[in-house]
């Protein structure tokens, strides 16, 4: 990307949720942000009802995409997401409905695009140098946590170095909880997804905002219903759909123990 000094808008998972990538754009209107200084971490398409139009109101406005496991898979036709779940697990299940539903409707072109996206996404900004991957430089689809080892970070970083030479801090996305981590190398920025909340009985969603250096991380507030009823016409209504509602997750078998919530185990 080279040199982007001003306000940078950086985001992950639009997850086929054309209403939250919709509402962000505006956002980034109101702000003055141009798809220039706009950065996404992959996974346009996942578990909402309108893959189509969000690939497209994602290269309409022209922002930086580095791609994620989903246009890995969409992009090699492959029969899965490959998002790195366990097998079996739940939200191993439920990934099979709404990927079949977004690999039909994605199309040849915007597939080939998806296979073109970069592993790795590099620029400069007040005089720092960041670089960013989806999940990690060393799996794609590696979960990284907030409260993931120190030894995770570290070898993450030297992967990325290996590919793209030293940086000061990293941008990440795929696990759909935005952190910001600070560490020996510099800081890890996960900015969140937008197509879906971060597991914590909110509607709103988020995306982060860098700007002379310092990391804002914010809710971004859509047409909810109209996401629903999107899904619910598509027939995906395994569990996604009343998570854009309720705020949670349908399964936390993703994660770790330190970030479920007990009263949803206990019903």
């Amino acid at each position: 990307m080279g040199q982007r000094d001003g306000p940078l808008l950086i985001f992950g998972g639009p997850y086929s949720n054309v209403q939250a990538t919709r509402a962000l754009l505006a956002v980034a209107a109101a702000r003055g942000i141009g798809g220039d200084h706009m950065l996404c971490t992959g996974d346009i398409v996942a578990y909402c009802g309108a893959p189509a139009a969000t690939v497209a109101a994602i290269r309409a406005a022209g922002c930086a995409v580095v791609a994620g496991n989903c246009e890995r898979q969409l992009a090699a036709g492959a029969p899965d997401c490959g998002c790195g779940f366990a097998d079996g697990s739940a939200c191993d299940l439920l990934s099979a409905g709404w990927y079949g539903f977004a690999r039909a409707r994605v199309s040849a072109q915007d597939a080939a695009w998806m296979g073109q996206l970069p592993d790795i996404v590099t620029f400069r900004h007040q005089g720092a140098r960041y670089a960013a991957v989806h999940g990690g430089a060393t799996d794609i689809a590696r979960f990284i946590w907030p409260d993931s080892d120190d030894a995770v970070f570290a070898q993450e970083w030297v992967a990325v170095e290996a590919a793209c030479g030293p940086v000061d801090h990293i941008i990440a996305g795929h696990c759909g909880i935005p952190f910001i981590r600070t560490l020996p190398q510099g800081r890890w920025i996960n900015a969140g997804v937008i197509g879906m909340p971060p597991h914590d009985g909110r509607q709103q969603t988020r995306f982060a905002v860098l700007d002379g250096g310092d990391v804002q991380i914010m809710r971004l507030d859509y047409d909810v219903a109209g996401a629903i009823y999107d899904m619910c016409s598509a027939g995906l209504t395994q569990g996604y759909d009343s998570a854009l509602r309720r705020g949670y997750w349908p399964s936390e078998d993703v994660l770790p123990e330190t970030l479920r919530v007990p009263s949803l185990a206990s019903g």
